[in-house]
């Protein structure tokens, strides 16, 4: 392969045009704007299982949300089929059975169509990190470079949320509060989804994010800087 070849020959493959230009893009991203001036894609997995090394994405699901709304007609969602025989126990999470995936395109045909999708949005999921090993694992195999979107997790923002409201009460180190993204839902009244559905767990997270947010611009948090350094600060609770 031409990869191959170079790497031998100690010279670096051309970038993808999928990546290069949002690698340029993103160098020069100015994180001292509105949140109101950025695009987000709010997206989910559904996964074979959790080991990083060994399963695949089943399902990607995404939304997204300009000028702090929902555009709901503006959605992606895809079914993959695995290299794999689909886990029994992953079908019971996520309901996805071997029957809807027989005809399914390869997460090798999925990816340009999200990675368009995504474009010159920032990512946005619940857990983030998990989504993202399983996602850049497939672009470095496929395109020799992962995303380079800058991502939020409204996990760490929920945790943030938290200690900015702890920190006004004398119970500020009480334990018993779950970040479960649909603990969350249920705990500030949103509108509730199918769990572990790709698509709705990002509609579910999308409403979460614009939650956090809204209630954050009230304590300070107004630009994307701020988020970022709100979201470093509930580390220091542990």
């Amino acid at each position: 392969m031409l990869k191959n070849l170079l790497a031998r020959l100690g010279l670096t493959p051309p970038e993808h045009p999928l990546f290069a230009a949002n690698h340029l893009y993103f160098r020069g991203l100015d994180q001292n704007l509105p949140l109101a001036d950025y695009d987000f894609v709010v997206f989910d997995t559904e996964l074979t299982g959790l080991n990083r090394r060994r399963d695949e994405i089943v399902s990607i699901g995404a939304v997204r949300i300009s000028k702090l709304q929902i555009r709901v007609g503006e959605s992606f969602y895809a079914h993959v089929k695995p290299a794999r025989s689909l886990p029994k126990d992953s079908t019971l999470i996520h309901r996805i059975t071997p029957q809807q995936l027989k005809e399914a395109p390869t997460l090798a045909r999925v990816l340009p169509g999200f990675i368009s999708y995504c474009g010159h949005s920032l990512l946005v999921g619940h857990y983030v990190g998990l989504d993202m090993a399983f996602l850049n694992r497939a672009c470095r195999q496929n395109y020799g470079s992962p995303v380079f979107n800058p991502c939020l997790d409204t996990m760490i923002l929920a945790q943030s949320y938290t200690e900015m409201q702890w920190s006004q009460y004398h119970d500020r180190f009480r334990m018993d509060i779950s970040y479960n993204l649909a603990a969350l839902g249920k705990q500030y009244g949103l509108p509730e989804f199918t769990h572990h559905n790709a698509y709705e767990d990002a509609l579910q997270t999308a409403y979460l994010f614009l939650y956090l947010i809204k209630k954050m611009h009230h304590l300070g948090i107004t630009t994307l800087k701020d988020l970022y350094n709100a979201g470093q600060g509930w580390r220091r609770l542990f």
